[in-house]
């Protein structure tokens, strides 16, 4: 079976959980906002895929495979929504969105925004070109440039 969307939603969901404590069906469809009998569902579909141990009533493990999807998938939403609050995006809107583009970018992609918002990030303070990118958002006008040093 093809990994669908998502099967990588639930697997970024109980790998971001298990981070923490032990996963449970309901804990899952909190997370989600989902019903529990649709994440049986599905549990039961990703543990015949073997990317996660799943018994009814108990504690859901995600398999190696399982984890190491679950954690690429994570590590894509989380730049990409860094990227996307780099760019002004609203933190509700940046959310929404990540969790609809981590899935349909390339790896070349995800690797390429990742150093972008590392580059970005090292900075202590915004460089000038993203003060002026502000600039630009608000008042809808280039600012000009002091090109002197």
């Amino acid at each position: 079976m093809q990994l669908t969307r998502n099967m990588e939603d639930y697997l970024e969901a109980i790998y971001a959980l298990s981070r923490d404590n032990d996963v449970r069906v309901k804990d899952i469809a909190d997370r989600l906002g989902i019903k529990s009998a649709s994440v049986s569902e599905m549990l039961r579909k990703l543990d015949k895929c073997r990317y996660v141990a799943y018994e009814r009533y108990g504690k859901i493990e995600l398999t190696p495979n399982g984890e190491l999807i679950g954690k690429t998938v994570m590590v894509r939403h989380e730049t990409i929504k860094a990227f996307l609050k780099i760019i002004l995006v609203p933190e509700d809107a940046a959310e929404r969105s990540a969790c609809t583009i981590e899935h349909n970018l390339e790896p070349e992609t995800v690797e390429q925004l990742t150093k972008f918002v590392k580059f970005v990030g090292a900075y202590h303070m915004h460089p000038k070109w993203l003060e002026h990118f502000e600039a630009y958002c608000e008042s809808g006008k280039i600012p000009k440039c002091d090109y002197s040093r």
